[in-house]
């Protein structure tokens, strides 16, 4: 049997899914609805199956392997796996320059 994982939020992971939502709601909430669900049943699935996420690449590549991430387009969800916990550490969009915004927000924050 596999074990499940508790989830935790970080705040800047929550600031994420909320900007991405407020952004999109501005022309359409129905749309925005749809990615905030979207994204939130992809996260749960982390806590089934945390080692299912590749080593986000732009971190392997500088020796970093402890972050993790799924995508559900154009999103991509960091993580980072606990002893007990899958930690959400932030939702990038990958079409903005995410080796910058890795080197923001998990290295610097």
């Amino acid at each position: 049997m596999s074990k499940t994982y508790k989830l935790q939020w970080t705040k800047n992971a929550r600031d994420d899914l909320l900007n991405i939502v407020a952004y999109i709601k501005k022309d359409s909430p129905l749309i925005a609805n749809e990615i905030y669900l979207k994204i939130r049943a992809k996260v749960k699935i982390s806590n089934f199956f945390p080692l299912k996420g590749r080593v986000v690449p732009e971190l392997q590549k500088e020796g970093i392997t402890l972050y993790r991430e799924v995508v559900t387009s154009p999103w991509r969800i960091i993580y980072k796996v606990g002893n007990d916990t899958v930690y959400i550490m932030a939702i990038l969009d990958s079409r903005q320059n995410v080796e910058e915004l890795l080197l923001q927000k998990l290295l610097k924050g």
